[in-house]
């Protein structure tokens, strides 16, 4: 009842609703094409190692995120929003262009201008959220906006696929396209007010680095951005043993598919409680919970049976989210509005980042040891991403609610 309440709250709110209805129009897209572009390469090529290469052209711009970051607060973040999206819905149109081996290098270019706008996009996103919805209701709009996305992970890549089979590649950048104009259009139906920026005190690399030092030396979002970052390094690691999983059931590698989806669904639950958690548990508290529950799924795994697998995605999926939400959700709270955009993408690099470290660890990992007691090492290791948040309890609890003063002078 409490949950439908807080999440009847987000939605009833004209501005709120606004910002979840462009993230799940953008999102749909931007998952559609995820899957698709892997398969238009690998059908023109016929070559995994190149298919695979579409994905860490998105991914790779997140390692220059706190310099991307800083493009979000030097402008009014709602018209950044609206030039972005437009400007991915005319690039994504460049693809029509790609129809055999000889245009890959087009694909890739656009592939990696995307993940680079995205990690654009999300920080002015964090940013005008703050503006957009109360402050005690941020935590509902994360979990509900991490359903959302989750939910669109779910049944966009079908979409996409089908869409793929039917027509090709360049109908579903097309589709891609017409989800961030529909998103462009939500963005300017909100209405909220933004003074612009004044002008910068200090050199580019300084106001970069200030996000990263914010971070750092506030007591509550240090202990949480840590926390989050070790749990996504443990997650990479986990997922690179996926396939192993599956053989060790005795199933086909698309059953790995059917573990994805169960642990999107946990993930889905998850967000439609996670304001009410975090309202009742703290930030702290829920990222503990949330950590324990994915090291308990990451080493029961081990266990050669599949409704124990079902049940650990599922754990995994529901634990994984609550670190991450919890923050994000800090990061908001406690970060000024004119640091609020390099704050942001510097916490999104140094939680995602260590996602991608792990899965090429991982990869080569698995391919060295048995992975059930891996599993299992794993599980147990993960919990050491516990410690931060509670070595931190005695030193917060001594700390001044307010922002350190570097974040205030910004």
């Amino acid at each position: 009842m409490t949950t439908t309440w807080t999440a009847a709250r987000v939605l009833r709110d004209r501005d709120a609703g606004l910002c979840l209805a462009g993230v799940v129009v953008s999102g749909f897209g931007t998952s559609a094409l995820w899957l698709a572009s892997g398969v238009w390469v690998k059908d023109l090529t016929g070559s995994d190692g190149l298919a695979a290469l579409c994905l860490l052209a998105m991914w790779a711009p997140i390692l220059a995120g706190p310099a991307l970051g800083t493009l979000a607060d030097r402008v009014r973040r709602k018209p950044l929003l609206i030039g972005t999206n437009l400007g991915l819905a005319a690039l994504l149109l460049t693809l029509f262009t790609v129809q055999s081996r000889d245009g890959l290098w087009l694909l890739y270019a656009v592939l990696f201008v995307y993940g680079a706008a995205g990690i654009v996009h999300d920080a002015a996103e964090s940013a005008l959220v703050t503006a957009a919805v109360d402050g005690s209701l941020l935590g509902d709009f994360n979990g509900l906006r991490m359903t959302a996305t989750e939910g669109m992970k779910l049944l966009a890549p079908l979409a996409g696929a089908g869409l793929y089979a039917a027509y090709g590649g360049p109908c579903v950048a097309f589709l891609d396209a017409v989800t961030f104009v529909l998103a462009a259009g939500l963005y300017a139906l909100l209405r909220v007010r933004e003074d612009r920026p004044g002008p910068p005190t200090a050199g580019w690399r300084a106001r970069t680095a200030e996000g990263a030092r914010h971070l750092w030396r506030h007591e509550r979002l240090r202990p949480l951005v840590l926390a989050g970052g070790t749990t996504m390094l443990f997650a990479g690691l986990n997922g690179a043993m996926v396939y192993a999983v599956v053989d060790g059931l005795g199933r086909s590698p698309a059953y790995a598919g059917v573990l994805a989806a169960v642990q999107g669904t946990g993930s889905v639950l998850v967000g439609t409680v996670s304001g009410p958690a975090l309202r009742r548990l703290g930030e702290r508290r829920f990222a503990a919970c949330g950590i324990v529950l994915f090291a308990a799924g990451v080493a029961l795994r081990a266990i050669p049976s599949d409704p124990v697998t079902l049940g650990c995605s599922a754990a995994i999926g529901a634990g994984l989210p609550c670190v991450l939400i919890a923050a994000f959700t800090a990061v908001q709270r406690e970060t000024p509005g004119p640091l609020l955009g390099r704050a942001a993408a510097t916490a999104n690099t140094l939680l995602f980042g260590p996602n991608a470290v792990g899965l090429a660890v991982g990869a080569g990992l698995v391919e060295l040891v048995d992975h059930r007691p891996a599993l299992v090492a794993l599980g147990l290791a993960a919990t050491v991403a516990v410690a931060p948040l509670f070595h931190s309890s005695a030193s917060t609890s001594r700390t001044a609610p307010g922002p350190p003063s570097d974040a205030d002078s910004a």
